[in-house]
């Protein structure tokens, strides 16, 4: 493995500090990706220097207090905002959060020591090469994610690192080392002193990484100290000939099913939580889950919000749990009202969800593959020849019904009586004949 080449003001800020006699390396993150082979997102530089002595030797550059308590200034070099912090010891994490106090040093090691995993532990710099006493370079060449030290006392200084630990399984690809993986489970009760905003973003980057599928099935148990609503899934028979595995079992396939993005993935996580709520059987012992779609919206709405997510995102999740069980007929007629009541971004990603629920389904039961095929092909060609769907689609509007005399209710009952005329195929989406089956629709009303 080799560092990949520093962006210049990386190499800018390092030589300046350097030239000035402290030493001064990339740590971190930046470290792990490039090695990699990954463009990192952000580079971080840790030197000896003191915030004060930074400032100082950064004087030509735009710097700022950015993380003074903890001994953080970021310095914007060329356009590139670089954080340059002074190599420190960590005094008790009270809140299992944060540390207590923070300590200058001049010892590089003692800087790494504190770090979470031996692969954001290893330092570069241009003059002394990779620094890394604790073998992150072996760990990362394997694919190993280890705790640096002891990983009961890692987790105990910041619980958030548990589901960093996870993240890091689903969008990288690490194993998590058998110690490091049995401490995490054991301290997940510590994830309920943790904001439910970090929480949220740990958690939202896990769920789109490319390995979600086996770290969701690995570590139930911390999702579970997170999302209690899922525990009830976990290993719940479903006694369906259209289903082969639990409920849990499903929702993890149909989620890894899915494309990688927040929404979707949200909506298969949370779309058949209500199953074990809803379950019947019936007299040959079939399993039922009648009016789990409407329990799963309510379980979605509380998760959501109490992870506090984005209200717009919470009723869009909402939205397509609530739907992702109707059926969505392969017809003209059915795509257009489906667009009437969910718009095209809502019916594009209902289709994308019902072809990952039903992907977790028995094979026996993966026929409506094709059928969501061909839905998906009659919508390209509704919205390609611009058939209505919605109002503001018709070839007469509110002012031209007005003329005719409508008014207040009336505008908008004569309106939706001619575009379920239109899509229903019995009168041409143009303006002469719209306009007069709204005059005989209001002849009618004032007999």
């Amino acid at each position: 493995m080799m560092m990949g080449k520093l962006p210049a003001p990386v190499r800018t800020v390092l030589r300046t500090l350097e030239e000035a006699g402290y030493e001064a390396y990339v740590v971190g993150g930046c470290v792990r990706d490039s090695l990699m082979g990954r463009e990192p997102a952000d580079w971080d530089v840790a030197t000896a220097a003191q915030p004060h002595e930074v400032r100082r030797v950064m004087e030509r550059f735009r710097v700022a207090d950015t993380g003074l308590r903890y001994g953080t200034v970021t310095a914007v070099v060329e356009t590139m905002p670089i954080e340059i912090t002074t190599f420190r010891e960590e005094g008790e994490y009270l809140d299992f959060r944060h540390p207590s106090s923070v300590a200058f040093t001049a010892d590089l090691q003692s800087d790494l020591a504190r770090r979470d995993f031996t692969v954001n532990a290893m330092a570069w710099s241009e003059k002394r090469g990779l620094v890394d006493p604790f073998g992150g370079a072996a760990d990362l060449s394997r694919g190993i994610l280890r705790a640096v030290g002891d990983p009961f006392q890692r987790f105990q200084e910041d619980a958030l690192r548990i589901l960093r630990a996870l993240r890091f399984a689903s969008v990288l690809g690490f194993d998590i080392e058998q110690q490091t993986s049995r401490a995490a489970i054991e301290s997940r009760s510590l994830l309920s002193r943790v904001a439910s905003e970090r929480v949220r973003d740990e958690f939202s980057a896990l769920l789109c990484g490319p390995g979600v599928e086996g770290v969701l099935m690995e570590y139930v148990d911390i999702i579970a100290a997170i999302i209690p609503e899922i525990e009830p899934s976990i290993g719940f028979c479903q006694n369906n000939y259209h289903h082969i595995y639990d409920v849990w079992e499903h929702t993890v396939r149909s989620i890894a099913a899915v494309e990688p993005e927040l929404v979707p993935r949200l909506v298969m996580l949370l779309h058949d939580l209500g199953k074990p709520q809803s379950y019947t059987e019936d007299s040959e012992g079939i399993g039922h889950f009648y009016g789990h779609p409407m329990i799963s919206t309510g379980i979605a709405g509380g998760v959501l919000l109490r992870l506090r997510y984005d209200r717009s995102l919470i009723r869009q999740v909402c939205t397509l749990v609530e739907y992702h069980d109707s059926h969505l007929f392969p017809t003209e007629n059915s795509v257009r009202r489906w667009l009437m009541r969910l718009g095209e971004e809502n019916l594009r990603l209902l289709i994308r969800i019902k072809r990952a629920d039903n992907l977790a389904q028995s094979p026996d039961w993966r026929g409506r593959q094709e059928e969501l095929r061909k839905a998906q092909e009659i919508l390209e060609q509704v919205l390609q020849e611009k058939k209505a769907f919605s109002r503001d689609m018709l070839a007469v509007k509110g002012t031209d019904m007005i003329a005719l005399g409508a008014d207040g209710p009336q505008i908008g009952r004569l309106l939706d009586v001619l575009l379920e005329e239109v899509m229903s195929g019995r009168v041409r989406n143009e303006k002469g004949p719209l306009l007069a089956l709204a005059q005989r629709i209001m002849d009618s009303w004032s007999l």
